[in-house]
């Protein structure tokens, strides 16, 4: 991330400077976004979610989704070609990046009939995205680290040490408190995502095959990459086992339940990407 603009400017200079990064308008996506879904969300509990406002606010989440993770993806492929590595032209390689995975989705649902579940993952991302930028540039932008006074008999060649900011502490403890625990939420609500498509497929809405073949590949691309979601899928695993366990449950049941878990292990085998992309790296999501 890059540095906050120089404290020796003035206040209105160093706001200049701020906005007119790319960093900013990655900034501000998501700063549109969380305010999108809130306001989505404020229509959905009055049961307005097809009202001309629950629509734009809709839209406009996926589209800040869309602008955010563009500009990291092309952030990303401008680094690899200033630094000399050559960006991967395969389309298998290119899609193993999880920011190309998630850019994908938010156009998908962007340009399809409305799942307010979709909002969710991208709208708790943006919050810690939010969260770490505003501590790392809006605050020391604002009010910069003063100097602390050096202690008496201290090296003169010794580093400058600034006083923390108070505020940027406690954003700083938020995010390391609630980041794991809330990607643990993030992986649960895509599976939930997945079964919501799932039913919708199943009584023949528009668009719903369509999009649970399209989310289905992401959300295998999601577990290949994140134990997120791998441990949340353990645990689903599991309670269908204990629930189909059970004396009272028929053994068509838990034949047709060994059957999915059959099917979905040889799915996982033949889309291993990494048969297809030998040597390739797996990039790691940094959005």
């Amino acid at each position: 991330m890059a540095p906050p603009p120089p404290a020796n400017v003035p206040l209105t200079q160093r706001l200049m400077l701020l906005a007119q990064t790319l960093q900013f308008a990655w900034f501000a996506g998501h700063l549109s976004l969380i305010f999108s879904v809130i306001r989505y969300g404020f229509s959905y509990i009055s049961f307005n979610y097809y009202s001309r406002v629950a629509r734009f606010s809709y839209r406009l989440a996926f589209l800040s989704a869309a602008l955010t993770y563009g500009i990291v993806v092309y952030k990303t492929l401008r680094a690899r070609s200033k630094a000399g590595a050559r960006a991967p032209t395969s389309p298998l390689a290119l899609a193993a990046d999880e920011n190309v995975q998630y850019l994908g989705m938010a156009l998908v649902w962007l340009l399809s009939p409305q799942y307010p579940l979709a909002m969710l993952p991208y709208a708790i991302y943006s919050v810690f995205h939010v969260a770490t930028y505003t501590r790392a540039n809006v605050i020391p932008t604002i009010t910069p680290p003063k100097p602390v006074t050096p202690a008496a008999g201290a090296s003169p060649s010794a580093k400058p040490q600034y006083a923390q900011n108070p505020i940027a502490d406690k954003i700083g403890a938020f995010v390391k408190e609630y980041y794991d625990a809330s990607m643990s939420v993030v992986s649960s609500l895509e599976i939930a995502l997945w079964v919501r498509l799932l039913l919708s497929a199943i009584t023949f809405q528009r668009r719903s095959w369509i999009l649970i073949a399209i989310y289905t590949a992401f959300l295998r691309a999601r577990y290949a990459q994140s134990t997120h979601v791998q441990n949340s899928l353990a645990l689903f695993e599991s309670r269908v086992d204990s629930a189909v366990g059970n004396q009272g449950t028929p053994p068509a049941a838990r034949q047709a339940w060994e059957a999915v878990k059959g099917g979905a292990r040889q799915f996982y085998a033949y889309t291993d990407i990494n048969r297809y992309i030998a040597g390739a790296s797996v990039p790691k999501k940094t959005s």
